[in-house]
């Protein structure tokens, strides 16, 4: 005959075992359907106003739509042809509750703190150079790109964010680019030990390894694969996904993949894929990383491809939507549930639900968006 204790011990010791596994199960499962989490939160865009930059916040229903909720003055200025030549001029730290952008008119970084459906300025710190359009974070590493302005000789630079949201410059991380070199990006890999930056005129890549103090090493340039390179984005892998505007000849877009060593150097895993399209410069990719857009912006409209474990990518959809001409920065909500595009010839925001298998499908329009709006970031 058994014995009733151990029988009663016995189920409660397999209770406790499927308990965390249940929840291991549930949490898997939410991490590989992540569109399936669809709450609410907000989508920033800069005015890029010569004469006072400002950022305004929309905010985002549980259904994706917006409606305008603020603006707020950066104290900075923006700049006479910023707008379509950047990736990443506003961008949400990693928790989404600190916000940074660029005033490239007056050279320096404004940060903002969220708190509800409000942002408080609490640094404006020098970009330590000239122009400032790309910023990129990792916990409280932010690493920002000067262009170089008139002069084109940009550079980086480094800081550290404190949790008041003020910036101190890190001793010895500001670095130069290859040259004169026309740069959209810079972004720090999932690990925060790389940092990429692309550059349009000279058709390169820099790369530079970024040490346990956050200083960053000098370049190392590698030539991309197409032509004109510009938005690019990480995968969760590592994979680093790169588009090629291709001088915005028609139907000669396309994008690029790299695997990128822990010393900085980009092996292709795809050369220079084919969207069809013309002039594709920005680009996101979804936090499962399977999927990336890129959007085209002399043909209005946004590229689908597929992210395999390699980092090698397809094709999925030469046309997944119809922006209408002047797409630019895109931004996907936190769970990417949502992609949102800022269109400068309809002065607009579209934004599309992102379905499980890739597709996209319209679900609002904001219009009255300002002439000469830059960067896009989405929570």
């Amino acid at each position: 005959m058994k014995n009733p204790r151990f029988t009663i011990l016995a189920a409660f010791i397999l209770l406790a075992l499927a308990i965390p596994l249940a929840n291991a199960r549930s949490l898997a499962d939410n991490r590989g359907n992540e569109n399936s989490k669809n709450t609410p939160g907000a989508v920033y865009i800069m005015t890029n106003d010569s004469t006072g930059n400002q950022v305004i916040r929309y905010d985002r229903a549980n259904d994706g739509s917006l409606t305008f909720s603020g603006k707020f003055s950066t104290g900075g200025l923006g700049a006479t042809g910023l707008t379509g030549s950047n990736q990443g001029g506003i961008v949400l730290s990693n928790e989404g509750k600190t916000l940074l952008v660029v005033n490239a008119g007056s050279n320096d970084i404004s940060i903002f703190q969220i708190q509800g459906n409000l942002l408080s300025l609490t640094d404006k710190s020098s970009s330590n150079g000239i122009m400032p359009i790309s910023l990129t974070i990792h916990n409280q590493l932010v690493y920002v790109l000067n262009s170089g302005g008139a002069n084109g000789k940009g550079n980086i630079a480094g800081y550290t964010l404190d949790k008041e949201g003020e910036l101190s410059p890190i001793t010895g991380s500001t670095q130069p680019l290859s040259g004169t070199t026309a740069p959209a990006q810079i972004s720090f890999n999932p690990q925060g030990t790389i940092l990429a930056v692309t550059e349009k005129s000279t058709s390169l890549i820099d790369t530079y390894t970024v040490n346990t103090h956050g200083v960053a090493s000098a370049p190392t340039t590698h030539t991309s694969s197409g032509s004109t390179p510009f938005g690019f984005a990480f995968n969760n892998r590592g994979a680093l996904i790169v588009s090629e505007a291709a001088g915005g000849p028609s139907g000669t877009s396309a994008v690029s993949s790299y695997s990128v060593s822990t010393s900085g150097d980009l092996t292709t895993a795809s050369a220079s894929v084919p969207d069809n399209q013309q002039a594709a410069c920005w680009v996101v990719v979804t936090g499962n990383g399977k999927y990336a857009y890129t959007t085209n912006a002399h043909s209005g409209s946004i590229s689908s491809y597929t992210i395999d474990k390699n980092g090698e990518i397809h094709l999925l959809q030469s046309i997944a939507a119809n922006t209408g001409a002047g797409d630019i920065d895109m931004a996907l909500t936190r769970n990417s549930g949502y992609l949102y595009v800022s269109i400068i010839s309809s002065h607009s925001i579209q934004g599309y639900k992102v379905h499980d298998d890739g597709s996209l499908s319209w679900v609002t329009t904001i219009t009255g968006v300002p002439a000469g709006a830059d960067g896009l970031a989405a929570d």
